[in-house]
């Protein structure tokens, strides 16, 4: 009798939940990101779920509490670097942070790869990354 009455409050919890809202938006790109095609498909392929305005939202996206957590990721990537407002980046700021994420294997997270296995970067992609990000920071003088 009283598991049964814990399994019906667990499940009225669990529809319940499901009603807390969770922004799952796509802004329109606004600067798309400026990187040489080998570079720009490594991006798409394992970043810009999570920072770009291109985020192809998963099942779990849209059940809670599994929600809440992506759409938080991809809220806080798009934060950090947005490869679809690359006009509004610090790209000095990004030059100088993304190489230690991605060569030190912070990026993309070992949750998200388990996941989507596409995303696992090879450590010749990690250093294509890296090269690319580091040569963001450089001066251009004519």
């Amino acid at each position: 009798m009283i598991r049964t009455k814990i399994a019906v409050a667990a499940g009225a919890l669990l529809v319940a939940i499901q009603l807390v809202p969770v922004s799952r938006t796509n802004p329109p790109v606004t600067s798309p990101v400026k990187a040489p095609p080998e570079v720009e498909a490594l991006l798409r392929r394992a970043c810009f779920d999570c920072h770009s305005h291109e985020t192809v939202w998963p099942l779990q996206a849209y059940v809670a509490p599994a929600s809440w957590l992506v759409a938080h990721d991809v809220s806080e990537g798009r934060k950090h670097v947005d490869f679809s407002a690359w006009d509004r980046m610090d790209l000095v700021k990004v030059a100088k942070e993304l190489p230690g994420e991605v060569t030190g294997k912070d990026m993309p997270p070992w949750y998200y790869a388990i996941a989507h296995p596409k995303a696992r970067l090879t450590d010749a992609e990690r250093k294509t990354l890296s090269d690319w990000a580091r040569g963001l920071g450089e001066v251009k003088t004519p």
